[in-house]
């Protein structure tokens, strides 16, 4: 099938703000606790929906007081938290425009988003980015204002409006129309300088009405998330609003390093992740049973959760099966579930592909993952898997109100109302991303089957070409091997080369139960660690399995373990932990040359 498109179940109101939701809240339900903050001895606070609108009333008053205009640009570089919601929120109830800035982004990177954008007050998280921006904005004639949430912005702000009376915020609000900018985020891209997204009012409540609808399931007042990816990143903002204007409870937290145990002590029913996470939880898992003897156990229960998931696409399972699976529940999949709060039975996945196999495991075991696809200039998802509608593998149908087409080359082509409408202050490259009968290209090669449901073959440009002339899309090879406990990052290289290859990082978290579990000193150093017969053995067996998947001229010949794993800090990785491929291609060129020579 080349296109398949969904017809809307939904209006968008000339008029529509997406501060509009606070105030409908606080209006019909005005004791909905719409989140959840820190009370600082290890629990939580409840913000009602009527406590949060007046919050955003103040802190709406106080950027009107400082001078914020209809229209004018305020970023927010800070990480994910309450504040950062209650600023946002602010800021279009004010008439402006957010611009998001990543916590991690470097100060060329600041200085090009704030001058590209005009961007007039910034606040940021704390003394360390306050210094950053101190680096740069001499040469911002646009910037007027730092502000500081560790410092007391949203007291500040509220202190300021004080004497404004909250007419004035509303009147604002009712100035700004769906079509008006609500947000510029801008995208990192590969070459040249980040392009800002505009995204409109329309654009996200679009986004937000066909996300409601498609998982009204889970997606429902008395439901809880806890909300850790980047808000600055799409995917994180649509979702939580979508989540707040349905009325689920969100709660926030930006330490990745203990989710296990923030999972445990929230209990969330839903989540939203990228990929790498869900790969960490299932490692995580695996490890746990080996180091503890029932790693034969663990890996049989696995399989049993994968047939179990493929069996609800054909029919249903049969009688052993389900009995195995019962059994299997009590003794494997109850500890999965329980290290993700025990209460969590959905979770959305997207930034990245999640891979077949992850999906039905998790699906087996209780805890169904819904991938979807997107991208910044489709607002997040313009597509995803339901409760109603799965595939596992795919990622999903188009949302309501969105079309997807294949073009001849095979690149994913798609619209609808959250697709964005041009890139700021960008004229060319907003005609260059569109095809003259207006769909969108999105730079990923695509598939649609006869049910509509869309697969992701792989980027467009970084399809790899063999000296030999085969076309290999790295995607599968290394979400494969991401599987494997002791791998933390993989890339496929070998374009223009005889052979394809593979760079290699270990997980830093596994190695010392698996030196433990060698016998192997834990003073040994990585460098040395990296040539050990039996750790070189254990990859060789992953790259082996994950041969098994392709044919041979696209099958992984030589790799190369390196003695270092590739982060957000290194510049290796994005914020959503995706791949630089030409950052790692620069910095490890002598290690691709090496597999090579």
């Amino acid at each position: 099938m080349r296109e398949f498109e969904v017809p809307a179940t939904y209006t968008i109101p000339e008029n529509a703000n997406m501060s509009d939701g606070a105030f409908r809240h606080a209006e019909k339900t005005p004791d909905l606790v719409v989140f959840n903050t820190p009370d600082g001895k290890g629990g939580w606070n409840d913000v009602t929906a009527v406590e949060f609108a007046k919050t955003v009333t103040d802190v709406a008053k106080g950027l009107v007081a400082s001078g914020i205009e209809l229209g004018d640009r305020v970023a927010i570089m800070a990480a994910t938290s309450y504040e950062w919601v209650v600023l946002d929120f602010a800021i279009w109830a004010a008439g402006g425009c957010t611009v998001a800035i990543f916590d991690s982004s470097s100060a060329e990177q600041i200085r090009w988003i704030l001058s590209d954008s005009a961007t007039k007050a910034i606040v940021v998280q704390n003394e360390k980015q306050r210094a950053t921006i101190a680096e740069i904005e001499g040469g911002l004639g646009d910037l007027r204002e730092v502000l500081q949430i560790e410092s007391g912005a949203i007291a500040e702000l509220t202190t300021r409006g004080a004497e404004l009376d909250d007419s004035v915020v509303h009147d604002r609000r009712a100035q700004v129309k769906a079509a008006s900018p609500a947000t510029l985020i801008y995208t990192s891209g590969t070459t040249g300088k980040p392009k800002g997204v505009m995204l409109s009012h329309s654009n996200l409540y679009a986004e937000s009405a066909a996300d409601r609808y498609a998982m009204s399931e889970f997606l429902q007042p008395g439901r809880k998330s806890l909300l850790f990816l980047p808000l600055a990143h799409v995917f994180a903002r649509a979702v939580a609003l979508a989540a707040f204007d349905a009325g689920v409870t969100v709660a926030h937290t930006s330490d990745w390093s203990t989710l296990v145990e923030q999972f445990g002590e929230y209990k969330p029913n839903f989540i939203l992740s990228v990929p790498r996470v869900f790969e960490k939880v299932f490692n995580g898992a695996k490890q746990k049973a080996h180091d503890g003897g029932k790693g034969k156990i663990f890996d049989y229960a696995t399989e049993v959760a994968i047939d179990y998931s493929k069996s609800l696409q054909n029919g249903g399972p049969g009688l052993v099966l389900k009995l195995k699976h019962a059994v299997l529940d009590k003794l494997v999949f109850s500890k999965l579930r329980e290290a993700m709060g025990g209460q969590c039975d959905s979770a959305v996945s997207g930034g990245g592909p999640l891979g077949a196999r992850l999906g039905h495991y998790f699906r087996g075991a209780g805890v169904t993952i819904y991938e979807g696809y997107g991208l910044t200039e489709s607002t997040a998802a313009v597509s995803v898997n339901t409760p109603k509608h799965i595939k596992v593998g795919s990622v999903g149908q188009p949302l309501p109100g969105h079309g997807a087409k294949v073009a001849e080359d095979g690149e994913l082509l798609i619209r609808g109302p959250v697709v964005f409408g041009g890139y700021w202050n960008n004229p060319e490259a907003s005609a260059d991303a569109f095809e003259a009968d207006g769909w969108f290209k999105t730079g990923d090669l695509g598939a649609i089957d006869e049910q509509g449901f869309i697969s992701i073959v792989g980027r467009k440009k970084e399809i790899l070409v063999t000296a030999g002339g085969k076309n290999v899309s790295p995607a599968m090879l290394e979400d494969s091997l991401r599987q494997h406990p002791l791998i933390s990052q993989v890339m496929v290289v070998g374009d223009g080369q005889p052979f394809i290859g593979a760079l290699i990082t270990l997980d830093q978290e596994t190695l010392p139960k698996w030196r433990e579990r060698n016998n192997i000193p834990p003073e040994t150093t990585i460098e040395h660690l990296i040539e050990n017969p039996a750790l070189v053995a254990e990859i060789n067996e992953a790259v082996a399995a994950t041969n098994k998947l392709v044919s041979h001229a696209e099958a992984i010949k030589k790799i190369r373990i390196l003695p270092v794993d590739w982060t957000q800090e290194g510049g290796e990785l994005t914020p959503k932990l995706s791949l630089k491929r030409n950052v790692v291609m620069k910095q490890y060129a002598a290690d691709v040359d090496a597999i090579y020579s």
